[in-house]
């Protein structure tokens, strides 16, 4: 939290108050993705986080999963120097940065249909994003959606189904988790809250 608060001095992270340091963002930023780590499984091997920027929810995933091997995609350069600053800091080993567009490493062979978990925060989710999920989850692998109950309408396409919506912390602080299917459905389903 101390290297979050320094570096978000200088470059946007998080709009949470870190300095002084809310309970809001220790909430958010540690809580949330602590607890949400009590649903990955001891079989889950990779995770791609979607849009790391300020590192949560991965680095606390990883830290609570350390057998994860853990792919961070983020756009901005500032914001994944930072990321690999936080992993240099924390010691942590498998975990690879992407400076590009989550859709730009569709021609990775080695990541299609790898990934057991897939995680995001604060990203709009539309039908190109879910196109692209499904491409890298393995069947059964699963998505964890934090905030999913604040969004928009947004639509999660064939295979992904909604497994189930989870409480994190405080009333409203909810995270879908979704789910790679392989039987045929007659039609996407949509998730609206």
């Amino acid at each position: 939290m101390d290297l979050l608060s320094r570096w978000n001095r200088r470059i946007n992270l998080t709009s949470l108050s870190l300095d002084p340091l809310s309970d809001d963002a220790v909430d958010r930023l540690l809580v949330e993705p602590i607890v949400a780590s009590s649903h990955v499984l001891s079989n889950d091997r990779m995770s791609i986080d979607i849009g790391s920027g300020g590192g949560s929810p991965a680095i606390p995933l990883k830290l609570c999963s350390p057998q994860l091997r853990m792919i961070l995609v983020e756009v901005k350069v500032r914001k994944t120097a930072f990321l690999r600053e936080v992993i240099r800091q924390l010691g942590l080993s498998d975990v690879e940065v992407e400076n590009r567009r989550f859709e730009e490493l569709l021609p990775r062979a080695d990541l299609h249909e790898a990934a057991d978990l897939i995680t995001l925060r604060a990203i709009r989710a539309d039908r190109r994003l879910w196109t692209s999920i499904q491409a890298f989850l393995r069947p059964a692998g699963r998505v964890f959606w934090f905030g999913a109950a604040s969004s928009t309408k947004s639509e999660a396409i064939f295979p992904l189904e909604l497994v189930s919506m989870e409480s994190l912390t405080t009333p409203g602080s909810r995270m879908a988790i979704l789910r790679k299917i392989s039987s045929p459905a007659p039609h996407s389903r949509s998730i609206s809250r």
